[in-house]
C-alpha cells in the first residue's frame, strides 16, 4: 500500500539523520524554532567567568558546556544516556572535563549548577552547592509542544505538571534562595513532515510508543496539512530560573 511505502519512506529519512548529542543540524530548511527572550549561554558565560567549581547536568554531547569554555579548573559534566556518554566524553576531554554517568556523592563541592533541557534534582543540588553558590537551569515544561501530540492523536508528553511554578516550589523546599524566573512558550514551525518524524525519534519522550509505521495514517493527515499550509506550528515551553544557596551564618 502507499501508506506503508511513505511509511517507510519517513522511517528511513529520519533514521539515516545524525542523532549523536543534542545538534540539531538535521533542522536546517525543514524546521524553524523560535528561542526565548532570554539567551541562556549568555547567562551561563556570566556566571561560569565568575566560577572556580562547575557542575553541568545532563550535558548531552557536551556541546553547550564546551562553547562556554575557558572553563573553571574543577568542572565536572554528569549524563545518565549512555547514547549521549561517549560524545560528550570525546568532546569534553581537551577540556579537562570528566563525564560521569551518576550525580557526584559529595557535599559542599561546587560555586555553580548547570542544567540546561535536564534534570532538576533540588535535594541534590542544595547539597552540592557551596553555600553562597548559584544555579542557572532552563528547563523543558510538560506543555512543550502539545499541539503535536494533539494533531497525531497521542497522549500528553508529560503525566505531571512541570512549570516555573513546581521548579520553584521544589527548589526552595531544598533550601535554595529563588532569584529570577522566566517563562514563556516560543514558536516551532515545521516545514516539512520528516522534521516532524525525526524529532519524535530524537526525544522519544514526547510520544513514547512513535514509530512511523505506527503512526503512518496520522502523519499522512498532518503531511496533507503542511502541503496545504506550507507548515505546521505548535508551540514550545521554556522556563528559566536562577537560585542561590543562602551563606550559612
Amino acid at each position: 500500500m502507499r501508506s506503508n511505502r511513505q511509511g517507510e519512506e519517513l522511517n528511513a529519512a529520519a533514521t539515516g539523520a545524525s542523532m549523536t548529542g543534542w545538534e540539531f543540524a538535521w533542522l536546517d530548511g525543514l524546521a524553524v524554532a523560535s528561542e526565548p527572550s532570554w539567551s541562556y549561554l549568555e547567562l551561563a558565560r556570566v556566571v561560569v567567568s565568575r566560577s572556580f567549581s562547575v557542575l553541568d547536568l545532563d550535558t548531552g554531547g557536551g556541546e553547550l558546556l564546551a562553547e562556554l569554555a575557558p572553563l573553571p579548573p574543577h568542572t565536572v559534566a554528569v549524563e545518565t544516556w549512555a547514547r549521549n556518554t561517549p560524545a560528550a566524553r570525546e568532546r569534553l576531554a581537551p577540556f579537562g572535563v570528566p563525564v560521569l554517568t551518576e550525580m557526584p556523592s559529595e557535599e559542599n563541592e561546587f560555586d555553580l549548577v548547570l542544567s540546561r533541557h535536564g534534570r532538576l534534582p533540588a535535594a541534590d543540588i542544595a547539597r552540592l552547592l557551596k553555600p553562597g553558590g548559584a544555579l542557572l537551569t532552563q528547563q523543558v515544561g510538560s506543555d512543550d509542544l502539545a499541539e503535536l501530540n494533539t494533531a497525531l492523536g497521542a497522549p500528553p508528553p508529560h503525566p505531571r505538571r512541570w512549570d516555573a511554578e513546581v521548579a520553584v516550589s521544589a527548589l526552595q523546599a531544598a533550601g535554595l534562595r529563588v532569584t529570577d524566573v522566566r517563562e514563556e512558550h516560543p514558536l516551532l514551525t515545521f516545514r516539512d513532515i520528516t522534521a516532524v518524524v525525526h524529532h519524535l525519534r530524537t526525544v522519544p519522550w514526547q510520544i513514547r510508543d512513535f514509530t512511523p509505521l505506527r503512526y503512518e495514517r496520522e502523519l499522512a493527515r498532518l503531511t496533507a496539512v503542511i502541503r496545504a499550509r506550507g507548515e505546521f506550528t505548535v508551540r514550545a515551553h521554556r522556563f528559566l530560573v536562577q537560585a542561590e544557596r543562602p551563606t550559612e551564618a
